[in-house]
């Protein structure tokens, strides 16, 4: 049974799933909007949300965290509290959408796009 288990393997071990989320995570900080499969927007949005709250108050400990959920990844982090942090400033979450776009023609799996609303 999978009672109370949260979170999608990927049909991957965990280094290779903690790299594809992070790697989905600053696709979509750099580019604020990607096309992926259904079940991968679902878990990185939480993640995202986050993060985005996080960048909404510029404090060092908060930069530090989110440095740190990003590879270390100083772009990306100028970013999300230079630009995206402050466009939602005032906003009490729902930062992401998820708009579901059918089934991919390779292997039929369900995919969708997701972005930040503003």
């Amino acid at each position: 049974m999978n009672h109370h288990k949260t979170g999608r393997k990927f049909g991957r071990e965990k280094n290779a799933r903690v790299a594809l989320v992070r790697g989905l995570l600053l696709s979509l900080i750099e580019h604020e909007s990607i096309v992926t499969t259904e079940a991968k927007a679902k878990e990185i949005r939480p993640r995202i949300e986050k993060l985005v709250t996080r960048a909404k108050e510029n404090t060092l400990a908060n930069k530090r965290i989110v440095l740190s959920r990003l590879y270390n990844s100083t772009k990306a982090t100028r970013k999300l509290f230079a630009d995206i942090g402050k466009r939602f400033d005032g906003v009490q979450g729902g930062y992401t959408r998820i708009i579901k776009l059918g089934r991919r023609t390779g292997d039929a799996s369900k995919m969708a796009v997701i972005e930040f609303t503003k």
